[in-house]
C-alpha cells in the first residue's frame, strides 16, 4: 500500500507543479490576456477538482502506512475545499468588480496556499519513498 500512497502522492505533487508553473504560464505568455484570464478561470475548478481527488486517494491509501501522511494529504484536500469554494469566487467577484488590490490580495493568498500544497505533496513523497 506504500507504493500506491506515493504513487498517488507524486501524481498530486506532479500536477499541481504542472499545472501552477507550466499551464497557467504557458496560457498568459500565449494568449492575449483578455483570452487568457477566461480560459485560466474556467480550468481552475477542475484543478482544485483533481487536487481534491488525488489528495483524497492518497489521504486514504496513507491510513494504512503513516499517520502524519495522513495528517498531511487531509490538510491538502481540506484546505483545497476552502479554495475552491471561497477563495476562487472571492477571486473572480474581485476580478469581475474591477477591485484590482483585492484580486491581488486574494490571488497571492490562492498562490501561497498552492506552494504550500506542492511542499507538502512533494514532503510526502519523500517521507514514505
Amino acid at each position: 500500500m506504500a507504493d500506491v500512497t506515493i504513487l498517488l502522492s507524486a501524481l498530486l505533487f506532479g500536477g499541481m507543479v504542472l499545472y501552477s508553473f507550466g499551464f497557467a504560464a504557458f496560457v498568459f505568455t500565449n494568449l492575449p490576456a483578455d483570452l487568457a484570464g477566461p480560459l485560466i478561470r474556467k480550468a481552475f475548478p477542475h484543478f482544485y477538482l483533481f487536487v481534491l481527488g488525488c489528495a483524497l486517494l492518497a489521504g486514504i491509501s496513507a491510513v494504512f502506512v503513516d499517520r502524519v501522511s495522513t495528517m498531511l494529504l487531509a490538510f491538502i484536500a481540506v484546505t483545497t475545499i476552502y479554495a475552491r469554494q471561497v477563495l476562487m469566487p472571492a477571486i473572480n467577484a474581485a476580478t469581475d468588480a474591477g477591485n484590482a488590490a483585492r484580486f491581488k490580495r486574494l490571488h497571492g493568498m490562492s498562490v501561497g496556499i498552492t506552494l504550500v500544497h506542492i511542499g507538502i505533496a512533494a514532503w510526502v513523497v519523500l517521507r514514505l519513498s
